[in-house]
C-alpha cells in the first residue's frame, strides 16, 4: 500500500529530492563476508539442463553486467563428456570451466558466481576442484532436492549412446539404456529419450538430529578446504525441512538460504511433478517469516534469505522483499531472466545467420513483435546504449544480444521496484517491510498474516475521526 506522507531511507527529504529514481535499490548479503548486488535479484540454479548450457552465455554475461548473483546448477560435471573424473577428484572440467569464467570476466565486484552440489557433485569432488582453480571468487551452495524441488525437474536426452555414458558416470538412467529390450524399442521409436536423474540426500538419515549433524560435518568440511561464503537451497519441503533449514543455516554461519516454492524449475518445466508437488510459494515464504521471526525473538542470527518460486514482475520483487521482512534480501528468479536470453539469441541469429546454430537462434527473420519495436539492435533493445558504456564501442561487438536483453529487462524491474518503494515512502531496500503490504482477501489474510486491506491501519483512521 501507498503513503499520503513521509520518506524513510533517504537524508534529503526535500519534495524536489525525494524522487522515484533515487530508491536505493543495492543490497548484500552474507555472515561474516558481504556480497554487494546492484539489484535484489538472483538467478535461479542453471545446471546441468540444456538450455543452460546452450544460452549460458547470454545469462552469464547479462547478470555479470546486471551486478546481480547467478547460479551453476548441479551436475554440470557429470553430465560434460569432456570433463575428466578419476577416484572423486576431478581432472578436467571444461563446461564448469566455461560457466565460470564466462561470468567472471565481466565481473565488476557487484553479485557472485554461486556453484552449487548436489549428491552427486559432492561425489565427484566439485568442492574441491572449484576452491583449489578459483578460491574465494566463488560461492559455493548446497542443495537439498533433488531437480527443481524436492524430486523431478532433470534431464531427458535422445542419444542412446549419450544415456549410456551417463549410466556409467553413476547416475540413475530411466530406461536403462543398456538393456537389449530398450536399445531394440529405441531402435524401432517406441522409445525416443532417455531421463537422467540424480540421488536423493538423507536417505541414511533417520531423525533431524542426524540431519543436523551430517549437515554440520559438511560444513566443517567445506571450511576447512577454505571457503568463506556458504549458501544453502532447498526445494519446496514441508514445514519441518523448512524449519531446518533455517535453523542449520543460523547455527552454521551460512551466508544465503534460497527458500523456493512450488512450482517452477527452468529444464523440464512445467510438468506434473513441478506444477503439483510440494508447498506453494506464497504459504510457504509466509512460514518462512515466521520460523525467522522465532529464531530472532530468541536472539539468535537469523541467515539472510532469498525467496524463490514464480517471480517475474517488479510488484512480486516488492512483495517478497516487504513479505519476510527483514529477512530477505533477494528473490530469485528462473525462467523469467531466461526468456530474455532465448529472445536475445534468436534475434542475434537474424542478423548474424552465420552464427545461428552457435547462438541456438531459432529465428530467420524478425517477427512483427519485434519488428514493432525496431528493425535493428540498437533501437530494438532498449539498454544497448548504456550496456556499451558499461564495456566500450569494441567489446560491445563481443556481447551476447541475450545479455543486453537481459539488462535491459533488470532495467525495467529497476525502475518498476523504484517506484514501488517510492510509493512506500522507502527509499532503501532494507526499509521495505510488511506494513508495505496488504491483502485483497481474508484467506490471504489468514495464511500470511497481513492485514485484509480495510483493516490496515484501521485503527489510526478512526482515531482521526474522533479526535
Amino acid at each position: 500500500q501507498g503513503y499520503a506522507y513521509g520518506a524513510r531511507g533517504i537524508e534529503n527529504k526535500n519534495p524536489d529530492h525525494c524522487l522515484f529514481t533515487h530508491a536505493n535499490v543495492e543490497t548484500a548479503f552474507g555472515n561474516s563476508v558481504l556480497t554487494k548486488c546492484k539489484m535484489p535479484v538472483m538467478t535461479g540454479a542453471l545446471g546441468s539442463t540444456f538450455v543452460a548450457a546452450k544460452y549460458w552465455n547470454s545469462f552469464a554475461v547479462g547478470a555479470a553486467l546486471c551486478g546481480i548473483p547467478i547460479v551453476v546448477g548441479e551436475n554440470v560435471v557429470g553430465v560434460d563428456r569432456l570433463s575428466e573424473i578419476e577416484n572423486g577428484k576431478i581432472k578436467k572440467a571444461p563446461e564448469l570451466d566455461r560457466r565460470i569464467e564466462t561470468y567472471l570476466k565481466y565481473f565488476d565486484g557487484y553479485g557472485a558466481i554461486i556453484v552449487q552440489m548436489n549428491v552427486e557433485d559432492t561425489r565427484n569432488g566439485v568442492a574441491e576442484y572449484v576452491i583449489n582453480k578459483y578460491g574465494d571468487k566463488v560461492i559455493i551452495e548446497l542443495k537439498w532436492g533433488q531437480g527443481a524441488k524436492d524430486i523431478g525437474g532433470e534431464i531427458q536426452v535422445d542419444s542412446i549412446e549419450y544415456a549410456k555414458f551417463l549410466k556409467d558416470r553413476g547416475y540413475l538412467v530411466d530406461p536403462d539404456p543398456y538393456d537389449p529390450s530398450v536399445q531394440a524399442a529405441f531402435e524401432a521409436r517406441a522409445i525416443t529419450s532417455f531421463a537422467r536423474h540424480s540421488r536423493l540426500g538423507g536417505t541414511d538419515l533417520s531423525t533431524p538430529e542426524e540431519v543436523y549433524a551430517s549437515f554440520m560435518k559438511s560444513i566443517d568440511y567445506l571450511r576447512k578446504l577454505g571457503y568463506k561464503r556458504i549458501t544453502l537451497k532447498t526445494g519446496a519441503y514441508g514445514m519441518e525441512a523448512l524449519a531446518m533449514a533455517i535453523r542449520f543455516s543460523s547455527d552454521a554461519g551460512l551466508d544465503l538460504l534460497t527458500v523456493d516454492g512450488a512450482g517452477g524449475g527452468t529444464g523440464m518445466s512445467p510438468w506434473n511433478m513441478m506444477q503439483h508437488w510440494g508447498i506453494p510459494s506464497l504459504p510457504l515464504h509466509a512460514k518462512t517469516y515466521e520460523y525467522c521471526k522465532i529464531l530472532a525473538d530468541q536472539g539468535k542470527k537469523v541467515p539472510d534469505i532469498s525467496l524463490a518460486g514464480g517471480f517475474a514482475r517488479e510488484d512480486h520483487i516488492f512483495k517478497a522483499l516487504a513479505l519476510c521482512s527483514p529477512f530477505t534480501k533477494l528473490v530469485c528468479m528462473g525462467r523469467a531472466p531466461m526468456i530474455c536470453g532465448f529472445v536475445g539469441s534468436n534475434i542475434e541469429g537474424v542478423f548474424k545467420p552465420e552464427k545461428r546454430a552457435e547462438l541456438s537462434g531459432h529465428w530467420s527473420e524478425l517477427p512483427p513483435s519485434v519488428t514493432a519495436i525496431g528493425k535493428y539492435p540498437e533501437e530494438i533493445f532498449a539498454g544497448w546504449e548504456e550496456v556499451k558504456k558499461i564495456v566500450g564501442s569494441e567489446e560491445m561487438k563481443s556481447i551476447p544480444y541475450g545479455a543486453v536483453a537481459m539488462y535491459t529487462y533488470m532495467d525495467k524491474l529497476k525502475c518498476g521496484l523504484q517506484q514501488f518503494m517510492a510509493g512506500a515512502r522507502k527509499f532503501r531496500i532494507s526499509d521495505i517491510a510488511r506494513e508495505d503490504l496488504i491483502t485483497s482477501n481474508r484467506e490471504t489474510a489468514e495464511v500470511t498474516g497481513i492485514p485484509f486491506m480495510t483493516d490496515a491501519l484501521d485503527e489510526q483512521a478512526k482515531r482521526i475521526l474522533t479526535r
